[in-house]
């Protein structure tokens, strides 16, 4: 669509050691990082966008070349996606929210309620001062947080018979289920969700709406 000759490809790395490496491929003009790298890669980087830093999570590298040297920058576009899928779907009574899970994409969605007007709460798998396990999850928890959060990547292909083991007997049609999972496109977490009557959205307008952002990261004047 931009009419250049460029390739948006897939660099698959064992351990994080590997990143340094990878930089001094000379024809790399920029970078998107998933799961596990979010925060890791973080220690690797020169500067870090305001947002960035306060998510402590990057997603997005700009390589930044001047005078023969090259500096690394990071930002966050998740938290764009997110907010822009979102908003839309969001009504008066969404004013808790569930995150299950607490990684790197976990960071940018806590950023991005908060920015919101939403208080949200995390689910861990173990207790950690501040949030909540699954097992704590009962009715009452449930009836108070109307928006639920997949942020773990619990049902991702090719394990797309798991879920998050919450008391979905307990959703209703007040509920929200957004699930940052885009493969299979219907999870089981939100299958389960639309058998109670919730609203759902898997997380595919998430990941176009945080790759237009990073485009715009790639090509903007920002030095």
């Amino acid at each position: 669509m931009e009419n250049i000759d460029a390739q948006y490809e897939l660099y698959e790395l064992q351990d994080i050691s590997e990143f340094s490496a990878l930089v001094e491929t000379d024809n790399l003009c920029g970078l998107n990082v998933t799961i596990p790298y979010k925060e890791k890669v973080m220690d690797f980087l020169d500067e870090l966008d305001e947002t960035a830093a306060r998510i402590g999570a990057v997603n997005v590298i700009k390589f930044i070349r001047q005078d023969g040297t090259l500096k690394l920058k990071g930002y966050n576009s998740d938290t764009i996606g997110f907010e822009k899928s979102l908003t839309p779907l969001l009504k008066p009574h969404h004013k808790k929210a569930l995150i299950l899970g607490t990684g790197g994409a976990s960071k940018a969605i806590d950023f991005t309620l908060r920015k919101l007007g939403i208080e949200p709460t995390f689910v861990s798998r173990t207790a950690q001062p501040g949030m909540l396990t699954y097992y704590q999850l009962n009715e009452e928890v449930i009836k108070h947080h109307q928006l639920i959060i997949n942020a773990s990547p619990v049902g991702t292909y090719p394990h797309y018979n798991e879920c998050p083991d919450i008391p979905y007997q307990f959703l209703t049609a007040n509920h929200l289920l957004y699930d940052v999972v885009y493969n299979p496109a219907e999870t089981v977490f939100l299958k389960n969700g639309k058998e109670m009557g919730t609203q759902t959205l898997n997380g595919e307008s998430m990941l176009v709406e945080q790759a237009v952002a990073s485009w715009e990261i790639w090509n903007s004047s920002d030095k």
